[in-house]
C-alpha cells in the first residue's frame, strides 16, 4: 500500500495505491483562500490540520498498512516558518500580486533579464525572490522572526516527521534562486534581488530528496515519507513525461505547461522556468500560465452556472462562441508565462445583448486552450502530450483542447500528483515499481480535423489580440 499526499492550493489530497499503480482511494478537504486587494495568503495551520485530517481518514479505511508515502504540493509563494516548521505569519501565495511594483523595477532596470540568463527562471511577482523582497521592505520583522522561508510541501514535510532544519528539493528550489547546471542556489542571484541579508532564510536542498520517518500524525509513526517534487514535476512523474520532447498539459488552477528536455537554453523571451528533476541533466522546460480553471470558475459563478452544466454548455454554442472572445488573463498578478506581464488582465470582446452564459463560457474555455497552445509551443513541445487535472473531467472541454491544440491528448485521470509524489519516494527508497503500468494513460482523444483547422485561423487572431493587449498594459 502507498499513498501519496497531494497539498494544493484549494483541496488537500491524499491517495492511496497498490503496488500495480490502480487508485484505491481519495479523501480530500478544502483549505480556504484569502483574497483581498491583491493580496492572497493562507492560513498554514488550516494546511496542515486538512493534511492531517485526510491522512487519518484515508488510513483508517485501508485494509493493509501504508508501505510508503510521498509528498507533493503546490509551488512558489513563501510560507515563514520557525525552527520547529510553524508559522510565523500567514503563507504568501503563489498567486498573490503585491510584489508586482517590486517586478516593475525589476524589468525595467535589467535585473528581471539577469536572472533569467543565470537561472533560466522568469521572475513573477507570487515568486519567492519578489515576496521575500516585499517583506523586507514591508514586514521586515517577520523576516527578523523566521528561521526558513520554505515552500508549502516542505512546511508539512518538517511538521509531519519532526525533522530538525527546514528542507526543500532541486524542483522547488528552481524558482528563483537556483544555478540549474550545479543544483545549487546562485548566491549572485541572492544578491541581484537585494537579498544577501536574509540568505540564511534558503532552506537546505536534499538532493537526492529528503526522506524521513512519520512521527504519527496522520500517517502511523515510522511509516517513511519523502519530500518531493512539488505538484508540477510530481504531475510529470505520474503521467510518464520524462522523455525529451514529451508534454503535458495540467488544466488546474494554474494552467501548467511541461516539456522534458536535456537542453538548456537561456536566450530568447525571458518566459516560464526550468524545472530541474531528480535527473541531473533533464529538466522540464515549465511554462506555468496563471491562466486556468480559476478564470472558467469566475465565468461560471458570474454567470450563474454550475460545473455540473459545462459539457451541456459547451455543446449549446458553436466553436467561435458565436463572435465572442475571451483574453483570459483573471489573475490579480497578471500573466507569467509564456511571458511575463503583471498588469496584463482579462477582456472579453465581441458581447452583445443576445450574448448567452453559453457563448461566454465556450469562450472562456477556448480562451484558456489558445494560451495553453502558446505556451506549449513556446516550452517546445515536439513528442506526444499527455493531460490531466480537474479540467479533464469534462469530456467536452477536454475534447475542445484536442480541437484547439491540434494533436491527440493522452488523458491521465485520478490523483496524478499524488501518483507522481509516491513514484519520487519509490525512486528514493529503491522500492521497484513498474512505472509503465503506474502511468498508463485512460483514453486518447483525437482531434477533429475541420475544427482543429478552425482553430488554428482563431489562435492567430488570438496572438493578434493578446499582443494588443499586452502593449495596452505596459502603458
Amino acid at each position: 500500500m502507498f499513498v501519496g499526499i497531494d497539498v494544493g492550493t484549494s483541496l488537500v489530497k491524499a491517495a492511496a495505491f497498490d503496488r500495480d499503480g490502480r487508485q484505491l482511494a481519495v479523501e480530500a478537504r478544502p483549505v480556504h483562500l484569502d483574497v483581498r486587494h491583491g493580496a492572497v495568503e493562507q492560513e498554514m495551520r488550516e494546511v496542515y490540520a486538512a493534511v492531517v485530517g485526510v491522512l487519518r481518514t484515508l488510513t483508517g479505511r485501508l485494509a493493509e498498512p501504508v508501505e510508503l508515502a510521498g509528498l507533493t504540493g503546490q509551488g512558489d509563494g513563501v510560507w515563514l516558518v520557525d525552527a520547529a516548521g510553524r508559522p510565523v505569519r500567514p503563507a504568501l501565495s503563489w498567486m498573490d500580486g503585491r510584489a508586482h511594483e517590486l517586478l516593475d523595477e525589476w524589468l525595467a532596470d535589467g535585473t528581471f533579464e539577469a536572472v533569467f540568463r543565470r537561472t533560466g527562471s522568469a521572475l513573477f511577482p507570487g515568486c519567492p525572490g519578489p515576496l521575500l523582497a516585499w517583506l523586507d521592505r514591508h514586514e521586515p520583522k517577520a523576516l527578523d522572526a523566521a528561521a526558513a522561508a520554505v515552500y508549502c510541501k516542505d512546511m508539512v514535510f518538517q511538521r509531519l516527521t519532526g525533522a530538525a532544519r527546514a528542507v526543500t528539493d532541486v524542483s522547488d528550489a528552481s524558482m528563483p534562486f537556483l544555478d540549474p547546471r550545479s543544483r545549487s542556489y546562485d548566491d549572485g542571484v541572492v544578491e541581484l534581488l537585494g537579498l544577501t541579508h536574509r540568505r540564511g532564510l534558503l532552506p537546505a536542498i536534499g538532493d537526492p530528496i529528503a526522506a524521513g520517518e512519520a512521527g504519527g500524525e496522520g500517517l502511523p509513526a515510522g511509516t517513511p515519507l519523502a519530500n518531493g517534487p512539488y505538484d508540477l514535476p510530481a504531475c510529470a512523474l505520474g503521467a510518464g513525461v520524462t522523455a525529451p520532447g514529451d508534454g503535458l498539459l495540467i488544466v488546474g488552477t494554474c494552467l501548467a505547461s511541461l516539456v522534458a528536455t536535456t537542453e538548456l537554453d537561456l536566450g530568447g523571451e525571458p518566459a516560464g522556468l526550468y524545472i530541474s528533476t531528480d535527473r541531473p541533466g533533464h529538466w522540464l522546460r515549465a511554462m506555468p500560465a496563471m491562466v486556468g480553471t480559476a478564470a472558467l470558475d469566475w465565468v461560471l459563478r458570474t454567470t450563474g452556472a454550475r460545473h455540473e452544466e459545462l459539457d451541456d454548455l459547451l455543446a449549446a454554442a458553436p466553436p467561435g462562441s458565436s463572435g465572442v472572445r475571451v483574453l483570459p488573463y483573471f489573475a490579480p498578478s497578471g500573466e507569467r508565462a509564456p511571458f511575463v506581464e503583471p498588469r496584463l488582465r482579462a477582456q472579453l470582446l465581441g458581447v452583445c445583448l443576445e450574448t448567452r452564459p453559453a457563448d461566454l463560457v465556450r469562450a472562456t474555455c477556448e480562451g484558456i486552450g489558445y494560451a495553453a497552445r502558446h505556451c506549449l509551443e513556446a516550452a517546445g513541445l515536439t513528442g506526444s502530450l499527455a493531460v490531466c487535472g480537474g479540467g479533464t473531467r469534462s469530456l467536452a472541454w477536454t475534447g475542445l483542447l484536442a480541437d484547439v491544440l491540434g494533436r491527440p491528448l493522452r488523458v491521465v485521470e485520478g490523483e496524478v500528483g499524488a501518483r507522481g509524489a509516491v513514484l519520487a519516494a519509490a525512486a528514493r527508497y529503491g522500492v521497484p515499481l513498474d512505472t509503465a503500468a503506474w502511468t498508463e494513460p485512460t483514453r486518447v482523444i483525437e482531434p477533429d480535423p475541420d475544427r482543429a483547422a478552425y482553430y488554428a485561423k482563431g489562435y492567430e487572431e488570438h496572438l493578434e489580440l493578446l499582443a494588443a493587449a499586452r502593449a495596452r498594459a505596459r502603458r
